[in-house]
C-alpha cells in the first residue's frame, strides 16, 4: 500500500475557484424568517390587554418555530450544494444553532400562548393547558411532537451527548422527523395567521413538502442508488502505524461517484457490531475508478474494529461530502498542516493539489507518522517538501508558534493553508497562522466539533 496510490506525473491544473454560496443561502434563510414576521404583522390588528400581548407574542414565536423546524430538517437533508460547496462542518454548526433557536421558540410559544389563553379565559395555567391539549384539534399529536423535540434537544446538549453512545444520539436525533410531522397539523388547524389566508397555507405546504422532498431524495433515494450502482466491498486492510489502519474499498465505476481529494464519505460496514453505525472517514488517497481508500485511527470501539475487517465485507456509503478541496485554493502556493490522523484528507490533497505545496505533519513520534513513506514518495516526484514536527526529549512539544511557522515557510502569508487535526490543535494553529499574517480567507479547515 505504501506506493500503490503514489502516482507519477504532474499535478493537474486547478479548476477555476468557485464562489461560496454562503451569502445567498443565509440571505434566503433570513429572508424566509422575515416573510414569516411580515405574515404575522399584516394579520395582527391592535393589541389590547395582557392577554392580547401574550397571545400575540405566542403566535409569532409559534410561526417562527414552525419555520425553524423546516429549516432544521432541511439542513439535515445532506443537500450537495450545502455539504460540498459550503462544507459539512459549517452546515452542521448551522443545524446545531437552528436546533437551539427552535427549542427556545418552542418554549416561548407554548408558555406565552397558554398564559395568554389562561388570562383570556380567566382560568389557571394548569387548567388551560389540559383544555388546550385535550380539547383543541390536532393538539394531542402536537403535544407528542413537542415532547419528542424536547427529548432531541436534551440529548443534543454537550453534557448529555458526551455520556451517550453515538448510535443512541443518532437514532434519537432521527425522531426530529416524527416530531415535525406530528406538529404540522396543528399549525394549519389552529394558527390564526394561516387559517384565514389561502396563500399563506399554500406557501406553508410548499415549504414543508419541499423540505420533505429533499430528505427523501438525498437521504434515502440517492444513497440507495449509489450503493446499488457501485457495489462497494472491502478489498484489503493495511496497518499504517500503531492503531492506524487503511481500508481499501473496491467498487464499480467509482469515477462516476464524483469524489474528490479532501472529501469524506459516511461509511457503514455491514458486519457484526458495525452495521448500525455510520461514521465519516476522509479519503486518504485520490479516488480511482475501482478503488477508494480511507485511513482510520482507533479512537473508540467502532474505529478500533475497522482494523479487523475482512476482505469481501459489504460496505454501505453515503457522499461524497466536504468542501476541503482544491476549489478553495486562491494562491499558487499551499501549505498543508496535519495533526495525527488529520493527515488523511491532506495526504490526498498533497498528491493532487496544483502549484507549490509544502506539508507540515505533526505527530508525537516517528512511529506515529501514518502514510509517511507514501508522503516521501509523492514529495520526490512532484518536487514538494515534507516537514515533520515531532516531540522532543522527555515528550517536549515542538514549537508551532507564528514565528516558527514563518521561519519554516518564509513567505507564509502568500500561501493557502489547509488545516486538519484534533480540535484543540486546529484552534492553536489557526491562531498562530493569523498572527503570522495569513488572511482568514486563505485558512481552510473543516471541524465537526459542535
Amino acid at each position: 500500500m505504501t506506493t500503490a496510490y503514489a502516482r507519477r506525473g504532474v499535478a493537474p491544473a486547478p479548476p477555476a475557484p468557485r464562489r461560496s454560496p454562503v451569502g445567498p443561502v443565509l440571505a434566503l434563510l433570513w429572508g424566509g424568517a422575515a416573510a414569516v414576521v411580515a405574515l404575522w404583522w399584516l394579520d395582527t390588528g391592535s393589541v389590547v390587554g395582557a392577554a392580547g400581548w401574550l397571545t400575540g407574542a405566542g403566535r409569532i414565536a409559534g410561526l417562527l418555530c414552525g419555520y425553524a423546524c423546516a429549516v432544521l430538517v432541511g439542513l439535515m437533508a445532506r443537500v450537495p450544494l450545502l455539504e460540498r460547496r459550503i462544507g459539512a462542518d459549517r452546515v452542521t454548526r448551522w443545524h446545531a444553532m437552528a436546533g437551539r433557536y427552535t427549542i427556545c421558540l418552542l418554549v416561548a410559544h407554548v408558555v406565552l400562548i397558554l398564559l395568554g389563553y389562561a388570562a383570556q379565559d380567566g382560568s389557571s395555567f394548569v387548567d388551560e393547558t389540559l383544555t388546550v391539549v385535550l380539547d383543541y384539534p390536532e393538539m394531542l399529536k402536537a403535544t407528542a411532537g413537542t415532547v419528542i423535540l424536547f427529548a432531541v434537544g436534551i440529548t443534543s446538549a454537550r453534557a448529555v451527548r458526551r455520556r451517550v453512545s453515538h448510535e443512541f444520539w443518532f437514532y434519537t436525533h432521527l425522531l426530529t422527523y416524527a416530531a415535525v410531522f406530528l406538529a404540522f397539523g396543528h399549525q394549519l388547524a389552529l394558527g390564526s395567521d394561516l387559517v384565514g389566508s389561502r396563500p399563506a397555507q399554500v406557501a406553508w405546504y410548499v415549504l414543508y413538502l419541499g423540505v420533505a422532498a429533499l430528505v427523501v431524495w438525498f437521504r434515502i433515494l440517492a444513497p440507495v442508488r449509489l450503493n446499488l450502482r457501485h457495489r462497494l466491498t472491502v478489498d484489503s486492510v493495511h496497518r499504517e502505524a500503531p492503531g492506524v489502519y487503511s481500508v481499501v474499498v473496491r467498487g464499480r465505476r467509482l469515477d462516476e461517484l464524483g469524489a474528490r481529494p479532501g472529501q469524506f464519505l459516511r461509511w457503514r460496514f455491514l458486519t457484526d457490531g458495525m452495521r448500525w453505525t455510520s461514521t465519516p472517514y476522509s479519503l486518504s488517497a485520490p479516488p480511482r475508478p475501482d478503488l477508494l481508500r480511507i485511513t482510520v485511527k482507533a479512537l473508540g470501539d467502532h474505529s478500533a474494529a475497522v482494523g479487523l475487517l475482512r476482505p469481501g465485507t459489504r460496505v454501505w456509503a453515503e457522499g461524497p461530502y466536504g468542501a476541503l478541496t482544491a476549489d478553495r485554493r486562491s494562491a499558487h502556493k499551499s501549505l498543508l498542516i496535519a495533526g495525527g490522523v488529520g493527515i488523511t484528507p491532506l495526504r490526498a490533497l498533497f498528491e493532487t493539489l496544483p502549484g507549490d505545496v509544502t506539508l507540515l505533519y505533526r505527530a508525537r513520534t516517528a512511529e506515529d507518522l501514518a502514510l509517511g513513506a507514501e508522503l516521501e514518495t509523492v514529495a520526490r516526484w512532484r518536487g514538494a517538501q515534507v516537514l515533520y514536527a515531532l516531540n522532543g526529549p522527555h515528550g517536549r512539544r515542538p514549537d508551532l508558534s507564528a514565528g516558527s511557522l514563518r521561519a519554516a515557510v518564509p513567505d507564509l502569508d502568500a500561501h493557502d493553508v489547509y488545516l486538519c487535526g484534533p480540535h484543540g490543535f486546529a484552534q492553536d494553529l489557526y491562531t498562530a497562522l493569523r498572527a503570522a499574517g495569513v488572511p482568514d480567507h486563505r485558512i481552510h479547515h473543516e471541524s465537526f466539533e459542535l
